[in-house]
C-alpha cells in the first residue's frame, strides 16, 4: 500500500473513531474529509501509518496480544512526534502525554491501530 493510501486508511479511522468516541458534535477539523486535509496533515498520517504497519511486521503479527490501550499508546507517540517534526511549537494539546489524552482520543487511537492491523 502506497502511503498516499496508508494516510488515508489513518485518516478514514480517525474520522470514524471521532465519530463513534467523541462526547457531542466534534469540531469541523476533526472530521475533515481526506480532500480537504491539510497537506501536513496528510504527511503525518501517512507517516504515522507507517511507522504501525512496520511495528506490526516486525513483530511477527503478534500485535494482536497487546492490549487497547498498548496499541493507542503507540499510536498517539508517533504522532506526537510527527507534531514536533511539523511544528515548531505545537500546540500543548497536539503533544499532550497519554493520560493527558481524552478518553475518546484514547479509544480513536486505538481504533486507528486496530484497523491498520486488519489492513
Amino acid at each position: 500500500m502506497s502511503q498516499v493510501e496508508g494516510a488515508r486508511v489513518f485518516r478514514e479511522a480517525w474520522i470514524e473513531g471521532v465519530h463513534r468516541h467523541f462526547p457531542g458534535e466534534p469540531k469541523p477539523g476533526y472530521v475533515t474529509p481526506w480532500e480537504d486535509t491539510p497537506q501536513w496533515e496528510r504527511e503525518a498520517a501517512g507517516a504515522v501509518y507507517d511507522q504501525v504497519r512496520q511495528f506490526i511486521e516486525v513483530s511477527g503479527g503478534r500485535t494482536a496480544k497487546l492490549s487497547r490501550e498498548q496499541k493507542g499508546r503507540f499510536v498517539a507517540v508517533c504522532w506526537t512526534a510527527q507534531m514536533f517534526k511539523h511544528f515548531e511549537n505545537p500546540k500543548p494539546g497536539y503533544v499532550a502525554d497519554w493520560p493527558d489524552l481524552p478518553a475518546w482520543q484514547q479509544e480513536t487511537d486505538a481504533d486507528i491501530f486496530e484497523v491498520i492491523e486488519k489492513s
